[in-house]
């Protein structure tokens, strides 16, 4: 069973490394830039290997079986 979670944005975009630990997956944004470089982590469906990729309102960051939906705040 996926988990979904809602993250309210604020401002134009956050980097992924940041969102995921703002989200909780992780304890810190090198945790976060560890799970981007291991392949772990998808945006929109498709694996992103870009650690500070710009993630937007309207995307889904999909990690471990947890889906982040990005909306605005």
């Amino acid at each position: 069973m996926t988990q979904t979670i809602t993250f309210p944005l604020e401002g134009e975009f956050i980097a992924l490394n940041d969102l995921l630990k703002l989200a909780g997956i992780c304890d810190s944004g090198g945790a976060g830039k560890a799970l981007v470089a291991a392949g772990e982590v998808s945006v929109d469906g498709s694996a992103e290997s870009r650690k500070t990729a710009k993630i937007r309102a309207g995307q889904v960051v999909g990690v471990a079986g947890v889906r982040i939906k990005v909306v605005a705040a």
